[in-house]
Parts: structure tokens; C-alpha cells; sequence
């Protein structure tokens, strides 16, 4: 899988790939934590343009990521949540975890 972000200082863009299953979200993960750890990020945008489908486990990534950014003071958001994302969100509690960014 190739990885799409940016980052500026300490905050992260995550661009999350168009379907987001079990495989994908393992990968995510990893890299994810990576880069928390090496890059010293404190602020993660997930964005959610491209994405298509997410099952749970996608969801397990976001939260992981919140709970791992909060034990550095940092946070978790999303930006670009579509109608498919925005249902998933809504279903899962997701924001009440995390805020979402305007386009």
C-alpha cells in the first residue's frame, strides 16, 4: 500500500485510501504509530476524500490513534467525511471522539 500525507511541524494529513478493510487498516496502523513516534506528530487530520468503504476496523484505527495521540496531549481529526464515512461515524460514536474539520 502506498501511504499519502503531508506534514508541517507537528500535524499529519492522512489521506485514507478509497476502502479501508482489515488488511489496509493493519497497515494503516503501523505506519500510523511509526510516524507518531518518529516524526513527534501531535495533531492527526484523517482525510477522508477518496474513501468509499470502512468497515470496523477502520474504525479501530482512528480510535487507537486518538488514545495514542492523547497520552501526548495531541489529537485526532477528520476532514472530508463523505455520506458513506459520515453514516460509519455516526453509527460507530465517532464524534463524539474526535472533531471534524470543515472542507
Amino acid at each position: 500500500m502506498r501511504h499519502k500525507y503531508e506534514i508541517s511541524g507537528i500535524q499529519m494529513r492522512y489521506h485514507m485510501p478509497k476502502e479501508v478493510d482489515q488488511h489496509a487498516a493493519e497497515e494503516i496502523r503501523t505506519f500510523l504509530e511509526q510516524m507518531i513516534q518518529t516524526a513527534q506528530i501531535r495533531k492527526l487530520v484523517f482525510d477522508f476524500a477518496e474513501t468509499e468503504f470502512m468497515d470496523s476496523s477502520g474504525i479501530g484505527v482512528v480510535i487507537g490513534r486518538s488514545r495514542t495521540l492523547g497520552y501526548y496531549g495531541g489529537k485526532v481529526s477528520a476532514a472530508n467525511v463523505g455520506e458513506r464515512v459520515d453514516k460509519i461515524f455516526q453509527a460507530s460514536g465517532l464524534y463524539r471522539i474526535i472533531e471534524i474539520e470543515e472542507a
